[in-house]
């Protein structure tokens, strides 16, 4: 895959991607991020407008786009040079009909006119689960989903989060697993739906 080759080579450059991870590059990151967009689980819908919040190298966002072409996306990195980092991979791989790069902080992009929410908003490696859930939550449509990857000891955070998303409307907080048989370690991901208007 092409978007293999950008990270090991542009993304380590930029530093974006660490040289240790070069070799896990496949099964640490790319797989890590592509067994959660598998229709399969059941945790993206068909032809969802995704949000990747803190997208850095692109990671889920370029991801899924390359595995889900149903997909549209919205990479938010408020960071110059990893959001010229982006745009720069989004036209090397021709994706621009289906991805966008927005150089924006999240808090900052839902305070704008033409903002109508997401179906899915996603993170990874971005933030500890109550400060991610105030970032992330606000960017969905009512019934939206968030679905962020996160660490196996995501469950410690989840206690800390619970007031923040009751705040926000969230139902159902909960962890699951992704990518049993496939990768190794499994991919946690928190999942939570934004609740629809009373």
């Amino acid at each position: 895959m092409a978007f293999a080759d950008i990270l090991a080579s542009t993304g380590v450059e930029q530093g974006l991607i660490g040289p240790r991870e070069v070799p896990r590059i496949w099964s640490r990151h790319l797989l890590n991020c592509a067994v959660v967009a598998d229709p399969a689980e059941g945790l993206i819908p068909a032809g969802a407008l995704v949000a990747d919040v803190g997208s850095g190298a692109g990671l889920p966002g370029l991801v899924w786009a390359l595995t889900r072409t149903d997909l549209k996306l919205v990479l938010i990195e408020p960071l110059l040079r990893r959001a010229n980092f982006l745009t720069t991979v989004v036209s090397e791989l021709s994706l621009g009909e289906q991805v966008t790069v927005t150089r924006v902080r999240a808090e900052d992009l839902v305070k704008q006119r033409d903002w109508a929410g997401v179906d899915v908003v996603t993170a990874r490696a971005v933030a500890p689960l109550a400060k991610l859930i105030g970032w992330t939550v606000p960017l969905l449509r009512n019934g939206g989903s968030l679905v962020a990857l996160k660490g196996s000891s995501v469950s410690s955070e989840l206690a800390e989060a619970a007031p923040v998303a009751a705040a926000l409307g969230i139902k159902d907080l909960r962890i699951a697993i992704c990518g049993q048989g496939v990768v190794d370690p499994v991919t946690t991901v928190v999942l939570a739906t934004r609740g629809a208007a009373q």
